[in-house]
Order: C-alpha cells, then sequence, then structure tokens
C-alpha cells in the first residue's frame, strides 16, 4: 500500500545539543490511512516496538526504510527524515515536504 504524505520539515535537537533529527508529523485523512493500514494488519515486515511500524518511504528521488512512529499531540504519526535525504533533496526546516510511505 503506498500512501502520499506531506508535512512541514521540523528539527528535534538533543537535550544536550550535539545531535540533530530531522521529521515530518503527518496529520489528517493521511494518518487515518496509516492507522487502518495498522488496524488491518498490511504494515511492511509488521508491527514493531512502540506502536512503529517499518515503511520504505520516497522523497523526490530519494528512497530510504525507515519507521513511522505514534504522535501522541496530533494523533497523527511522526516520520524520521535522514539528513543525508535532507542534503540530496535540498529540504530546508520549515517547509513542505511531500513524498510517499509504502507499508
Amino acid at each position: 500500500m503506498r500512501i502520499a504524505v506531506e508535512g512541514d520539515l521540523r528539527v528535534f535537537e538533543s537535550a544536550t545539543g550535539n545531535s540533530r533529527s530531522h521529521y515530518i508529523v503527518i496529520t489528517g485523512e493521511t494518518a487515518d490511512a496509516i492507522r487502518l493500514a495498522a488496524i488491518s494488519g498490511q504494515w511492511l515486515g509488521g508491527k514493531r516496538a512502540f506502536g512503529s511500524a517499518k515503511v520504505r518511504a520516497t522523497l523526490g528521488d530519494t528512497a530510504w526504510e525507515t519507521s513511522v512512529f505514534p504522535e501522541k499531540a496530533s494523533g497523527g504519526w511522526f516520520l524520521p527524515i535522514k539528513v543525508s535525504v535532507c542534503r540530496a533533496e535540498g529540504l530546508l526546516p520549515g517547509r513542505l515536504v511531500r513524498g510517499t510511505i509504502e507499508l
């Protein structure tokens, strides 16, 4: 199952300030579609720890294996985006990111 995703690119900095992670939060109907796939057992590779699920993400010309995680504040899903993907695709914090995930 392939799902189109989009969200503003955000940056999480560790408490020590020596580590940065990029991510988007998937909300709305798209988050509901992911949740429905979870309920029906359509995960690629099966459900994992913390309610996460393995996915294949694609942004622009770059694809990679990762996981999506439930995001309690919005009821959506947290999609981490590697720094190497941000560099390859010229992604900047605060900008809208569009791509797909395969469950």
